[in-house]
């Protein structure tokens, strides 16, 4: 068995790996093995459940939005596709059927 070394951060033994990381699940330290590059977790954009999201995932909408402009909201549990991350408060460009192109906050929607 291979020994994997202790997260770089917190000094924990509990490291694992995915994929071609190093995980520490104790402080959610993602490193590369066997480099010095350390992936922030600052810069990850995340669902409201906590789930990291990627451009090309498809995501629901978990409560009611009011849409500026628009006398009608999006509503709960409305399916969006192909996102794309982008900096910025609203950081999640997408298309909605009804809607058009539009941004969303990540900490309103959850990854399907």
């Amino acid at each position: 068995m291979n020994q994997l070394p202790n997260c770089p951060k917190c000094n924990s033994e509990y490291t694992y790996e995915d994929g071609i990381l190093l995980v520490c699940p104790e402080c959610s330290h993602e490193w590369e093995a066997g480099a010095e590059t350390v992936i922030r977790q600052e810069k990850a954009v995340k669902d409201a459940n906590g789930n990291v999201l990627q451009d090309g995932d498809s995501v629901s909408v978990i409560k009611d939005l009011k849409v500026k402009g628009s006398s009608s909201a999006i509503k709960m549990g409305a399916k969006v596709k192909n996102i794309r991350l982008v900096e910025g408060d609203h950081n999640i460009d997408c298309h909605i059927d009804g809607f058009g192109a539009m941004k969303l906050k990540s900490e309103f929607v959850k990854k399907i």
